[in-house]
């Protein structure tokens, strides 16, 4: 099985944001009153009363700009929950981030190009985490696949990325 690592968003990448989103708009932060949106900046579900903001999110470009690669098309945004200010990022807990039994998940391969190779509807059944671990090493079985976008079914909406270790 190939060794991987889950990313949150990265800090620079939040404190970009925090300032303006990938769509060109201002963060514009509020108090979360009822709790469990998926934050991308610490990989866990807010809680009542935190402070959260609701932004434009582009993954790939941002991995894009890193790698030199050119996803054309496949550049796409979409909307991310994230802290309102620094949390620190995530804190190591057991199991992958948002994966609960009777979840909709999507597994999305990516070339170096940044092209998409394909991607696999995941039901979360008993067990979660091996649900998720057995896509992730299907998809790094496949050696053009440079990284692993895993996205709520329901909505398409980006959770958290994966790349080889």
């Amino acid at each position: 099985m190939t060794a991987h690592t889950v990313l949150p968003v990265a800090p620079p990448v939040l404190a970009a944001l925090r300032a303006l989103d990938d769509a060109g708009r201002p963060c514009l932060p509020y108090e979360d009153t009822e709790g469990g949106a998926p934050l991308r900046c610490c990989l866990r579900r807010s809680v009542p009363g935190e402070r959260i903001a609701l932004v434009s999110y582009a993954p790939l470009r941002r991995w894009a700009a890193e790698t030199g690669a050119d996803p054309g098309a496949y550049d796409e945004q979409g909307p991310v929950f994230i802290h309102a200010a620094d949390c620190g990022g995530p804190v190591a807990e057991a199991g992958l981030p948002f994966a609960h039994p009777g979840a909709l998940r999507t597994a999305r391969r990516y070339d170096a190009a940044g092209h998409i190779l394909g991607g696999r509807v995941l039901a979360l059944a008993e067990d979660p985490d091996a649900v998720i671990e057995q896509a992730l090493a299907e998809a790094f079985a496949d050696p053009r696949t440079a990284l692993v976008h895993v996205r709520a079914a329901e909505f398409g909406c980006y959770l958290f990325e994966v790349r080889r270790a």
